[in-house]
């Protein structure tokens, strides 16, 4: 049975003293482990033995702290995402046979027919029995835009495996993500971070980007990951400076070379990696070089345990990091042929190094001929003014399709006097890098564009 989170998080504690012991905290709030180890937020954790549970917590650190006092305990624990309508809510409970719902202190579970156990605010002093029971499985949900999302099992291993088990020697980390910890990625840093005996700081869903990172760089952070949205609300949030990280990490959505650039201009004495993951493939791999997509020599087998090819032009992942299987009635297979993973990222070899197109469902069909959105954006993108683009379908009687776009600039005020010009210029440059049929037919500045709550772009159909 694997050893559960609190126990290696206690030897954590132990290894690195005092300074390990906040380790989890908000805008509101911290809990030490000090605290877990000498009692439990649970009026009787006990009672939760072996049960099926639904972590609907509104606050991350409620999410955080049942995780730690649940595994191993519990049978089944789900992250529920905030977002999740009581419809949908009760869907996935059906689907992964839950009999119990865990909520904060004070919250309501929503109309879940369900037994409700809520935190207390603070530890009770009761003694409690730490015993593993249980080799605990985490469902995760899938970051789909529509409709119920899939259940995703995973167990400690396949998303912990990997991870180092101590900080270095001679560095004092603090984590933080502007990812949700309810979701993949985020789960990974509470996980990389807690079994590393390392603080988390943890993100507020309504927190402006400036905000968040004046918050993390009073804290210390120095280790800090998110999707690449994220860092471009962050880089034009005009906070940058108000942190000093060793790290950066993205992840989530393609990676390309003006926002690895700008983040190297921001950050000089931070290592810059991009790393790509999936909630059913786990982690695959971390570029640290400063260049978008990843070198060839990563696919093949037996590297480090995790065997990549490239097949029908999308990435596949067989590892032990691959989820188990999704789950409900009806679920599709989770594994293709050889038991690789299909992630549905399409790729393309350019001078010995891949790179990210996009996604397969995402392809637009111009008269027959495709477009990869997220190549049009990396040309937006890489003019000096633009902060941000999405380039997306439109329909179109003769073609199908077409191409238009929606561009934030870094300083929407500059191009206020003329923003005809800025567009012209910026539909010239795409002329002269793209095949006629992939420029923008038609192209939007905008203030803003939309993320989902999983941090990425929303993009049609998603």
């Amino acid at each position: 049975m694997e050893t559960p989170v609190l126990e290696t998080l206690w030897d954590a504690v132990t290894r690195h003293g005092a300074a390990a012991r906040r380790v989890l905290y908000d805008r509101h709030g911290s809990c030490t482990l000090s605290a877990l180890a000498g009692g439990s937020l649970f009026t009787d954790l006990e009672s939760l033995r072996g049960r099926c549970v639904l972590i609907a917590t509104r606050e991350q650190l409620a999410t955080a702290i049942a995780l730690v006092e649940l595994d191993g305990v519990a049978r089944r624990m789900v992250l529920c995402t905030p977002d999740l309508s009581a419809t949908a809510l009760a869907e996935v409970a059906a689907m992964a046979q839950a009999d119990l719902i865990v909520c904060g202190a004070g919250e309501a579970p929503g109309a879940v027919p369900l037994e409700v156990r809520r935190l207390a605010a603070q530890p009770l002093a009761a003694p409690i029995n730490r015993r593993a029971s249980h080799a605990t499985e985490w469902i995760l949900l899938t970051s789909g835009t529509t409709g119920t999302p899939k259940l995703v099992l995973h167990t400690l291993h396949s998303l912990a495996g990997a991870l180092p088990r101590a900080a270095p020697a001679d560095e004092r980390c603090v984590w933080s993500t502007f990812y949700d910890i309810r979701r993949y990625g985020g789960l990974q840093i509470y996980l990389r971070a807690l079994l590393g005996g390392s603080a988390l700081l943890l993100s507020a869903a309504d927190e402006p980007p400036a905000d968040f990172l004046a918050r993390a760089g009073a804290a210390g952070v120095t280790h800090l990951s998110g999707t690449p949205s994220h860092w471009r609300r962050a880089l034009m949030s005009g906070a940058a400076a108000a942190m000093d990280p060793k790290y950066v990490r993205l992840s989530g959505e393609v990676a390309d070379q003006p926002l690895l650039d700008h983040l190297r201009a921001a950050y000089p004495r931070a290592r810059i990696a991009h790393a790509f993951a999936s909630t059913e493939a786990g982690v695959a791999f971390d570029v640290e070089d400063g260049l978008a997509g990843f070198p060839v020599s990563l696919l093949g087998e037996g590297r480090g345990g995790i065997d990549m090819k490239v097949e029908d032009g999308t990435l596949r992942i067989r590892s032990s990091r691959n989820a188990a299987r999704y789950l409900g009635e009806g679920a599709r297979p989770l594994e293709g042929g050889g038991g690789y993973v299909d992630t549905g990222d399409l790729v393309e070899m350019v001078d010995g190094r891949y790179y990210f197109r996009g996604r397969r469902g995402g392809v637009i069909n111009v008269g027959g001929l495709k477009v990869f959105p997220e190549e049009v954006e990396a040309v937006l993108n890489a003019d000096a003014r633009v902060r941000a683009s999405l380039v997306r379908g439109r329909r179109n009687p003769i073609t199908g399709a077409i191409v238009v776009a929606d561009v934030v600039l870094a300083d929407a005020a500059r191009a206020a006097g003329n923003p005809e010009a800025v567009k012209s210029e910026l539909l010239d440059a795409c002329r002269r890098a793209l095949p006629a049929h992939k420029v923008p037919a038609m192209l939007r500045l905008v203030p803003a564009l939309e993320l989902t709550a999983a941090g990425k772009l929303v993009r049609p159909g998603a």
